[in-house]
């Protein structure tokens, strides 16, 4: 067995591992980064070096003017912004598979969901978030989640625009009360909006509210290089919301639909415009709904084309659908455990994941040591390459997490705490149907369908962002634009209408 040859700038991963169980620094696994746009998978029990994988594959992107993207779920990646120390253990490693170690720090941006947390607040409109990913995160069934399409339906026809939950909440209430509103269309039981307002509620007790609105988060910011050629590691912290699985898992996902629709396409490419790590893969894909796993796939076999790599991170192969998993180009194994009847179908289902090889793969993967993995990948031709056993190199940002005011400073120095860091409560659905309702009272009237504005046309060059700094003359107007571009940019992949790009 042979390392893996690359012409051109490469991931370095570490050395092959010989018979005996000696690494062979001449032998280098190697990924090519111009292969990283298709895709990958980093599997492995709990403690077997997943992390370290993810870290080592991330500063060397980083290095290498390839922004990164990944989810810091136990609050140990923000060592990516802080130098490593060196210790007997890594210079033991370093010399084990021929790696120069030096210590290093990548540039870097701490984000949270809706400002749950530290980090510079990512939020996103109801409109955008769509009601699809909405289902997946509250639970609905198909039923439900087909009611739920109706309501965002009604309220982007009636230029009602769903900003935050207290928009989709007062729509709901709204329907509700007035089912005549929904004549020619459809009609959303009682018992139905009961459950849909139930889960919302739950769901803004669990602290919901604070990452839907405004500012809505513009994912090109994800896409930054400093200014001496590095690429930005921006690492969104979870610690805050890690009870709350699904959220975060969906809300990822939200990202990468919402990367595809507003990047070019850029076909094959040197190097990635951007890899996104998707770390603990299974909590999107446990109780996701045929649509939804069919939305994944498209977006999974597209978003290549955008120049985009993504990498799933999880425990074994099988947290991943298979067609999901077809798609995976490179392929990054730790040690799997087989303590129980269930453990060890489940390594056999990995092994048979696999290309044909000399190894005894069902027996190596329990005897795999930390930071040490079976790799595939595929070739600079797109052929997958011969299975390696490999020891990976040793990390060289700090493998442990940067200091609190390390990451307070990184924090207050951004320029996207200034941009994203206040939330913004503008007129919405719930203002409007509020107004209207006490109006209504007022004049001793019956609830009446409100109609859609039509007075005042949006101007087709505004962004969401701009239309929030506009003067209050022309709120309304951006108000309708906002709901409707965000509509059409997530619902293309996950909504169930699927119009034409206005």
């Amino acid at each position: 067995m042979k390392g893996y040859d690359v012409e051109g700038p490469a991931l370095e991963l570490g050395a092959l591992v010989r018979e005996d169980g000696t690494a062979d620094p001449s032998e280098q696994i190697r990924i090519s980064l111009g292969m990283l746009n298709r895709h990958g998978l980093v599997a492995g029990a709990t403690g077997t070096g997943k992390t370290k994988t993810l870290q080592l594959m991330a500063e060397q992107l980083a290095a290498q003017g390839v922004p990164v993207f990944l989810a810091d779920i136990k609050g140990d990646l923000s060592g990516l912004a802080s130098p490593g120390t060196t210790s007997e253990r890594v210079t033991r490693r370093a010399a084990e598979v021929g790696q120069a170690w030096q210590p290093m720090a990548c540039p870097a941006e701490f984000f949270s969901l809706g400002g749950l947390g530290t980090g510079i607040p990512i939020r996103a409109t109801m409109t955008a978030f769509g009601p699809t990913l909405l289902a997946k995160v509250l639970g609905l069934n198909e039923t439900q989640e087909s009611s739920l399409g109706l309501i965002f339906y009604f309220a982007d026809k009636h230029g009602l625009p769903l900003l935050d939950l207290k928009d989709l909440i007062a729509v709901i209430r709204y329907l509700t009360d007035t089912p005549e509103a929904l004549s020619g269309i459809g009609g959303l039981s009682a018992a139905t909006a009961g459950v849909i307002l139930r889960s919302l509620t739950n769901f803004e007790a669990q602290g919901a509210e604070a990452f839907f609105g405004e500012p809505e988060f513009d994912v090109r910011d994800l896409l930054r290089v400093t200014a001496d050629g590095k690429g930005m590691v921006s690492v969104l912290e979870l610690p805050a919301v890690q009870d709350r699985p699904q959220l975060f898992s969906t809300f990822l996902m939200w990202l990468l639909a919402d990367l595809f629709q507003v990047l070019p396409e850029v076909g094959d490419v040197d190097k990635p415009k951007l890899v996104f790590f998707f770390d603990e893969a299974h909590l999107l894909f446990d109780d996701a709904s045929k649509a939804f796993l069919q939305s994944i796939t498209q977006t999974v076999r597209l978003i290549r084309s955008k120049g985009v790599g993504v990498f799933f991170v999880t425990q074994t192969p099988n947290d991943v659908p298979s067609d999901v998993l077809a798609q995976l180009g490179a392929r990054v194994q730790h040690a799997l455990r087989a303590f129980t009847p269930q453990d060890a179908k489940a390594l056999k289902a990995t092994v048979s994941t696999f290309p044909a090889s000399s190894y005894d793969l069902e027996r190596l993967l329990t005897e795999l040591g930390i930071g040490e993995a079976v790799v595939t990948v595929l070739s600079e031709t797109g052929a997958p390459t011969p299975v390696a056993w490999t020891r990976l190199r040793a990390p060289r940002t700090l493998m442990a997490p940067s200091s609190p005011d390390m990451v307070q400073g990184v924090i207050t120095a951004s320029p996207l705490q200034q941009k994203y860091g206040t939330a913004v409560d503008r007129q919405s659905a719930y203002e409007i149907l509020s107004a209207k309702l006490a109006e209504q009272q007022q004049a001793g009237e019956p609830a009446a369908e409100p109609e859609r504005p039509t007075e005042r046309k949006p101007e087709p060059s505004r962004s969401v962002l701009e239309s929030v700094l506009e003067s209050k003359e022309f709120r309304s107007m951006a108000r309708s634009a906002a709901s409707a571009l965000g509509r059409e940019i997530t619902r293309s992949i996950f909504g169930t209408a699927r119009r034409g790009r206005r």
